[in-house]
């Protein structure tokens, strides 16, 4: 078969129902939300067995990303090929109008609590609104204990869980092994490692509507993942770079993803040689600039860069802020 045409491709979200989320979805998504009830989770870029995102846009519309990678991974994924099947990472907007529940995720060091064809889980978010009282919990404070952690009620779990408010802007990066959780009015993006692999430890006391039920913990598997001496875990100082067409900074990195922001009211250079770049924009609307063509990039949308595509220019219609999402060659 022909290779198909590739291009800077955006997609369909997956919103996804959440005991503990809400409506304010609506403000990040050009597709309207279902029902009316709780939407905790937009998936904007998937690779998922379960849950693949389509193409909305040009001649490769209704194609999964999982299609295009299976067709063409050397133009998709460029030098990180070799490495990678799927697409490495999934990409979130959360609404956590409630608590999320008190979780961890394992390392890929914990082999045998990840499930055949799934990894390790580092994640990280970017809040982009908070209301007052909202929160971030995220790493131990010093001398809590497993018996500790088995024993969390909304009583005492600020005496174990370390804690801040969050604000507008603010990267966290919640490496696997950390306990976390966020809520009471918090909209994040969220970039995490390919996986769906969670242990809750405590939930809040929520119960599912649709079942009437509460959700069932998973302590033992948690308390098997934490890293008990990783401590707290605080907002990433963002760090200022010079790049070919200007500043940008580089709010967070990892082994597994590094996320730039980027504010501009004038053109600037987006994408890299031989590997995929993914563009969200939090603000703003603009065009991709490629072989000619436009592509509309506006808030809340998503667009992929693949390999092949290469640099690009991105021409602001006003300012616009975006977020750049690279996968590190190396891990």
């Amino acid at each position: 078969m022909p290779e198909p045409p590739l291009y800077p491709l955006s997609f369909v979200p997956l919103h996804q129902y959440r005991l503990w989320g809400g409506r304010r979805l609506s403000n990040w998504s050009k597709t309207p939300l279902p029902g009316d009830g709780p939407i905790g989770e937009s998936w904007l870029l998937s690779d998922r067995d379960d849950q693949c995102s389509r193409v909305a846009n040009g001649p490769l519309e209704g194609h999964t990303l999982r299609q295009l990678i299976e067709q063409a991974p050397d133009r998709m994924l460029g030098a990180l090929a070799g490495r990678f099947a799927h697409f490495p990472l999934l990409l979130k907007f959360l609404d956590v109008r409630k608590m999320l529940s008190v979780q961890v995720h394992p390392s890929d060091t914990r082999a045998s609590l990840i499930p055949i064809g799934e990894s390790g889980k580092t994640e990280a978010w970017v809040v982009l609104e908070a209301d007052p009282g909202s929160r971030v919990y995220a790493g131990l404070k010093p001398g809590v204990t497993a018996d500790d952690l088995r024993s969390l009620s909304e009583r005492n779990v600020d005496e174990s869980l370390a804690s801040f408010a969050p604000a507008a802007g603010q990267g966290v990066l919640v490496e696997a092994g950390t306990v976390h959780s966020l809520g009471d009015g918090v909209v994040v993006f969220e970039v995490q490692e390919n996986s769906d692999v969670t242990f809750r430890l405590y939930d809040w006391g929520h119960v599912d509507p649709k079942t009437g039920k509460a959700r069932p913990l998973q302590v033992e598997q948690a308390l098997a993942c934490v890293d008990f001496a990783q401590g707290v875990t605080r907002p990433a100082e963002p760090v200022a770079e010079e790049h070919a067409s200007g500043p940008r900074e580089r709010i967070l990195s990892c082994p597994y993803f590094t996320l730039w922001r980027v504010w501009s009211a004038a053109p600037f250079l987006v994408g890299a040689d031989d590997e995929p770049r993914i563009l969200v924009c939090l603000d703003g609307k603009g065009l991709i600039e490629y072989q000619d063509a436009g592509f509309d990039l506006e808030k809340g949308g998503v667009t992929l860069l693949p390999a092949c595509v290469g640099v690009c220019r991105l021409r602001p219609e006003g300012e616009i802020t975006v977020l750049e999402i690279a996968v590190p060659r190396q891990p």
